[in-house]
Formats: C-alpha cells, sequence, structure tokens
C-alpha cells in the first residue's frame, strides 16, 4: 500500500509540474510582454548587426557583429521578461495557493525556469536568417556559429535564473526588474577594468581574481570564439543551478513560514 501511495503522488507532482510549465508557457504566447522581448531582441539584434556593428562594411563571413550586443540585449530583456515570473504570483496571491498543489519547490522553480528559457530560445532561434545569410555572403565558420548559438543560450539562462530568484523577493514587478537588471549587470562586468581597477588599486588581488573568474561576459566571448571549454559550459551550468537552489530555498522557506 505505502507503494501504491508513493506512485500516486509521484503522478500527481508530475501531472502539477507538467501543468505550471504548460500555464507559464501558454502565458507567454498571450502576455505583451513576452511578445515585446520577442520583437525587441529580433528588431534590435538586427539593427545593432547592421548599423553597430557594419555587418556589410566589415567584408568578413561571420557573424561576430550579431553576436557581441547579445549579453546587453539580455542584460535589460531577459529581467524585463522573468519580472513577473514569482512577482506577480505574490501580487495577485496566487503563490498561496500554487504551493498548496501536489508540487515541490523546485519542480515549481524548474517548470517556470523552463517554459521561460524555452521562450527565449524560441526567439533566438527565429535569428536563424542571419545565418543563412551570412552563407550566402561568404564561407563562414559554421561551427563558430553554433559555438556562440550555444553560448548565447547557455547567457541567457544565467540572466534568467539570477532574475527569476530575485523576482521572488518582492510584490513589485519593477523592483524584481531593478534588482534583476544590478545583479545581472555586476555579474556581466565582475571582469571588466571598470570593477577590476579599484580593486587592484586597493591591492585586492585575490577579489579581483574571484570576481573575473565569475564574469558572464568572459566566458561567453570565450565560448563565442568557437571554443567549447568545459570550464565555460559548467560555470553557465553551475551559475543556473546555484540560482535556481536559492530560489528553491526561498520559496521553500515562504511555504515553511
Amino acid at each position: 500500500m505505502p507503494t501504491v501511495a508513493a506512485s500516486t503522488t509521484a503522478e500527481l507532482r508530475g501531472k502539477a509540474f507538467r501543468g505550471v510549465f504548460l500555464r507559464e508557457l501558454h502565458g507567454y504566447l498571450i502576455t505583451p510582454v513576452a511578445w515585446l522581448f520577442a520583437v525587441i531582441f529580433l528588431l534590435s539584434a538586427g539593427a545593432f548587426t547592421f548599423y553597430l556593428g557594419a555587418f556589410f562594411e566589415r567584408g568578413q563571413a561571420d557573424l561576430d557583429p550579431f553576436f557581441r550586443f547579445h549579453p546587453w540585449l539580455y542584460l535589460v530583456l531577459v529581467p524585463a521578461l522573468a519580472m513577473r515570473l514569482w512577482a506577480e504570483e505574490r501580487r495577485s496571491g496566487t503563490l498561496e495557493l500554487l504551493l498548496t498543489l501536489p508540487i515541490r519547490p523546485w519542480q515549481a522553480v524548474a517548470a517556470k525556469f523552463l517554459a521561460a528559457w524555452l521562450y527565449i530560445g524560441g526567439a533566438l532561434a527565429l535569428t536563424f536568417p542571419m545565418w543563412l545569410t551570412v552563407n550566402y555572403l561568404g564561407h563562414p565558420d559554421n561551427g563558430v556559429i553554433l559555438a556562440s548559438y550555444i553560448g548565447s543560450f547557455l547567457m541567457a539562462g544565467a540572466f534568467l535564473a539570477i532574475s527569476e530568484c530575485l523576482s521572488v523577493l518582492t510584490r513589485s514587478q519593477v523592483i524584481a526588474f531593478i534588482l534583476a537588471l544590478a545583479v545581472c549587470f555586476l555579474f556581466l562586468l565582475a571582469g571588466d577594468p571598470l570593477v577590476q581597477q579599484p580593486l587592484l588599486a586597493l591591492g585586492s588581488d585575490r577579489v579581483a581574481d574571484a570576481l573575473a573568474s565569475l564574469s558572464l561576459l568572459a566566458h561567453f566571448q570565450a565560448i563565442a570564439r568557437g571554443v567549447l571549454d568545459f570550464g565555460d559550459l559548467a560555470y553557465f551550468v553551475l551559475t543556473i543551478v546555484f540560482w535556481l537552489a536559492a530560489n528553491v530555498l526561498i520559496l521553500d522557506a515562504r511555504r515553511g513560514g
């Protein structure tokens, strides 16, 4: 009998996980903010590539100008997309209802994360005409382009995990957006001279080195050079896992409280 009860509980939790995942995914198809994310991402990526990146003037068959601006697009757009994930649940009072479902906190966090990450991946996939264009114009290194797409997707996941975790701290979507923007900005530029030079001037070499190793931008740029190094891939995976785990702990504490 305990085995049957455990099996029934697992089945209910599986259904609850799928329910939350599909509800979130459906929400992206009917939410104006989500559509704005896709439209702004696609238009901005194209505009930055052709105008600021001087795509044609460079005379090189690669997508470096295209991927160069992805960190900065994600810095603004991903927190904007993720700010509602938990803040809206808290504001509308549906968080308590969600926590009464037969679903573990990690399942709820993972369902929301995967739905949002899949949506972002869909928007990223819609840029494939850029890949076709550069192949039509020349003979690019498609291995480098594929690695850059993988790096871009992982970086978006890291931004998303940070933003989702911070969204659970407040009922206000605006505050959630500002918090996520600030933290993502720090992680993005952790290895930049803007952050490193003051620390080096204070003699904090170890702190500077530790921060530099956490730089999202540095790890993305390493992958975008076409080298799928295990350390860079592990960095993004561990960053995502760390922030999702922190999200679960906060949510679990709320349910326990």
